[in-house]
């Protein structure tokens, strides 16, 4: 009967078909537990228990590479730190981190060892295994770069990988009246003043969980987003709606360090959260649309845009590094659309004046 041992950050598990005898071995290591859904036995990775393993069931082991788990492990946590020196948000960290787990899990071999051709096969499995987004394999190349030129100092190996061409997808924008559904859906004043905050001011979903009571500025009608994406300040509207919707709020829940704390007053409100906020809000309101709580702010770009504001100050709003980002919503809007007229009805026209 094959014992598999695998490393999963600091947990060995180790799993088999029952069997008494190995189930009396495992209970001599130091930590074990049993996990019930996984149906597997787990210990805390440490050298005198790696080694113990491998002496009470040396006949049965199945070889799967645990050193090399264990050296690129290591590599992990020095990428995490060359990523926090620089600079890099704590959700590109963990973007980056999850990719990198994912590509050593796949290629189970020492990443010294691992070739451009093995990085190749690795971007063809998830276009057309996985069938990913170009977008997500994009973004797998990119932390796959930074190990090789940032931790390991080899620049040569991934510079041969060809990434695939970047999708050009328009935002799901909606109209005044399925915002309007959304927000006025529910009855929580919290849920529905996070949701307000987000359309009236074009806010990103990790953006209104960071808001503290010191960045509403209701003297100049302006909020204050703090680091907001790509560690930049900005400041964008507060409206009036959306201020007295805040002073209904804090009559309410009297908020203290931050604007919307989690659970039990424990930091702010996560994005999960907000995300399910919004998906039980369309679910209320009856918006079919495929929309997500980004779509708030892509509406708010649009509808300022079909308000005749110029694209320059929207830019400003939304936080936009280039211009050519904020340009997208020129494609969506309807303002320009509204007057063309489709050759058909100038052809019904003529055919009715004959």
């Amino acid at each position: 009967m094959v014992v598999k041992i695998t490393k999963k950050e600091n947990i060995l598990q180790v799993s088999f078909k029952y069997s008494p005898e190995k189930i009396a071995k495992i209970k001599n290591i130091k930590g074990y537990k049993w996990n019930p859904d996984k149906k597997i036995w787990t210990v805390p990775f440490t050298d005198e228990n790696y080694n113990k393993l491998k002496k009470l069931f040396s006949n049965e082991i199945k070889n799967i590479n645990i050193e090399e788990n264990i050296k690129n492990e290591q590599l992990i946590a020095k990428m995490e730190d060359e990523i926090k020196l620089k600079g890099y948000s704590f959700k590109t960290k963990k973007a980056y981190i999850n990719h990198i787990r994912r590509f050593f899990s796949y290629i189970n071999k020492n990443a010294d060892e691992i070739s451009d051709e093995e990085i190749r096969k690795y971007v063809i499995f998830l276009l057309e295994k996985e069938k990913v987004s170009h977008s997500y394999v994009n973004q797998a190349i990119s932390s796959i770069k930074f190990l090789y030129h940032n931790v390991l100092n080899k620049n040569c190996i991934i510079n041969k990988i060809s990434r695939p061409k970047k999708e050009k997808k328009l935002p799901m924008v909606l109209s005044f009246h399925e915002v309007t559904k959304i927000l006025t859906a529910l009855k929580n004043e919290k849920h529905k003043t996070i949701l307000i905050l987000i359309y009236s001011a074009g806010l990103r979903v990790g953006e209104v969980v960071k808001l503290k009571a010191e960045d509403i500025d209701s003297e100049r009608m302006l909020i204050h987003v703090v680091q907001g994406k790509g560690k930049k300040d900005r400041y964008t509207v507060l409206s009036q709606i959306a201020l007295d919707q805040l002073r209904k709020y804090f009559m309410l829940y009297r908020p203290e360090e931050w604007l919307f704390p989690g659970q039990n007053n424990k930091g702010h409100i996560t994005e999960r959260t907000v995300e399910k906020v919004f998906k039980n809000a369309c679910k209320i309101a009856n918006i079919k649309k495929k929309v997500s709580v980004h779509s708030l702010r892509h509406s708010f770009a649009t509808h300022l845009l079909e308000g005749g504001i110029d694209l320059r100050y929207i830019q400003e709003l939304l936080g936009h590094a280039s211009s050519k980002t904020t340009e997208i919503y020129t494609h969506v809007t309807q303002k320009s659309l509204r007057s063309i007229n489709s050759p058909l009805d100038k052809m019904m026209i003529n055919n009715n004046k004959s």
